[in-house]
């Protein structure tokens, strides 16, 4: 048994913590997969780089209307996941060994393995591959685990084979066909990226739409466009799937009746749960939501003094910027702990990296009616702004909610080309209480580009003054 000052577990942005001014602290990281967390080697970076190929390589399809006449005449798939992860991978393994070995940590051991609280204040670490056990015991913990892709209990999955969001981008080959279940961002980005890629793909969705969680607007929109693009199954429940002798089957039921589906592939991409349940933790008193995330305050501590959490273990965001936030608000209130600071998760954005891009901040308009907020809508079209033109685009937009008194930003989704970017002086108008006139009157927007589009949806707003 070994004690120590910290015990932090997991090494995604939880490694973050542990910086030069832990220099006098015994510190333990614990880690049961790949060194970096999910955003580095199954998340957020890699789907990013197979997204940006993917753009490229969709550009064929759609030059032609430019007067460009372009051909696809193929992609290389090894040499696509290679250059990916010849890039990934030893940043993952540099982290590992900086952590093992740099003289600037001497202070930090880091243990692979799995831990498990075994008693308050106590941590079990099993070895990866059988090794030892390990008896952690700290003064304060954090606890930075992540989350999980969900496997839903279809009959027949376990058996058949499947991939995750964690599998698909390491493949040994591209497949010819590949079936989706979900509908959620994961399914989108991944449907784009292999349709793009010469893979026909087919969606299987419970719901009535594809990303059901956005503005209705939004959603709507990209569910038409996902339509035109890949085979959308929508309001189809999978209910058992196969190996036959042409591929994988998959058996679902949908108001019109029962239907089959033959794939090379099936990814599962239904949501992720957070790794709570790894941990064991209550035999400490932490407190669990319903879906497993931890109870933390607005100082992101449990209910057990000296056990914080962040991240996918905590938040239901789900996103690396929020558990980037979280972790320097950890850090700042371990080291200060009579000076302790707040999470800020007033306005917290997000981007789905399909074919067009999604992004939001704020309230949506649903939810601005579900809690009788009193708001205004204004909205552009990109072929209403003069680079929309340039781009012929035809179906993406913004729209803005605010207040008809105040003029304060309620909400902002944009679908479209580069709509992550493009809604940024939004999040920041919000952050900073930049009320709607302010901010589109108030500063120059270059014109002709695409930060016009939040400029005119903000004069479009009805306000009162």
């Amino acid at each position: 048994m070994t004690h120590y000052d910290l015990v932090v577990v997991g090494t995604g942005s939880g490694n973050t913590i542990v910086s030069k001014q832990f220099a006098n602290w015994k510190v333990a990281i614990v880690e049961k997969g790949i060194f970096g967390g999910t955003c580095l080697n199954v998340g957020c970076i890699p789907t990013k780089m197979f997204v940006h190929t993917a753009d490229l390589a969709a550009t064929p399809s759609h030059s032609s209307r430019l007067g460009v006449d372009e051909k696809l005449t193929g992609v290389r798939w090894p040499d696509i996941r290679d250059r990916i992860f010849g890039r990934i991978d030893p940043i993952s393994a540099g982290g590992a060994e900086y952590r093992e070995h740099h003289a600037n940590n001497v202070n930090v051991t880091l243990y692979h393995g799995t831990g498990r609280f075994t008693a308050d204040g106590e941590l079990t670490v099993t070895a990866n591959e059988g090794g030892e056990l390990e008896v952690l015991t700290a003064d304060r913990f954090v606890l930075a685990a992540g989350s999980r892709p969900i496997v839903p209990d279809i009959p027949g999955l376990d058996e058949t084979g499947f991939q995750t969001s964690g599998t698909i981008m390491r493949l040994e080959q591209l497949p010819s066909r590949l079936g989706i279940i979900g509908s959620g961002f994961v399914a989108a980005e991944f449907a784009h990226v292999f349709s793009s890629l010469g893979v026909e793909v087919t969606l299987i969705a419970r719901s009535d739409r594809m990303l059901r969680h956005e503005d209705s607007e939004i959603a709507k929109r990209y569910t038409e466009i996902a339509q035109e693009r890949y085979t959308v199954k929508l309001l189809h429940e999978t209910v058992r799937v196969w190996r036959g002798q042409d591929g994988i089957v998959v058996k679902t039921l949908s108001p019109a009746g029962v239907d089959e589906l033959v794939v090379d592939e099936l990814l599962v991409a239904v949501g992720r749960t957070p790794n709570s349940d790894l941990l064991n933790v209550g035999v400490t008193g932490i407190e669990l939501e319903s879906d497993g995330r931890v109870v933390v305050d607005e100082f992101q501590e449990t209910a057990v003094e000296g056990i914080y959490a962040l991240g996918d273990v905590c938040s239901p965001y789900q996103l690396k910027h929020v558990a980037n936030h979280e972790a320097r608000v950890v850090q700042h209130n371990l080291l200060h702990p009579d000076d302790r600071i707040d999470s800020d998760h007033r306005f917290v954005p997000h981007a789905v990296f399909g074919s067009p891009q999604v992004a939001s901040v704020g309230l949506t308009e649903e939810e601005a009616i579900e809690q009788g907020v009193r708001y205004v809508v204004g909205r552009e079209a990109y072929a209403d702004i003069a680079y929309g033109w340039a781009m012929e685009d035809t179906t993406g937009f913004a729209k803005i909610l605010a207040d008809p008194d105040t003029g304060q930003i309620l909400g902002c989704h944009v679908i479209g080309p580069q709509a992550s970017t493009v809604i940024q002086p939004v999040i920041q108008a919000m952050s900073f209480g930049l009320d709607a006139h302010t901010m589109a009157r108030g500063q120059y927007w270059i014109h002709p580009a695409m930060p016009e589009l939040i400029e005119n949806a903000l004069l479009n707003l009805k306000l009162k003054s």
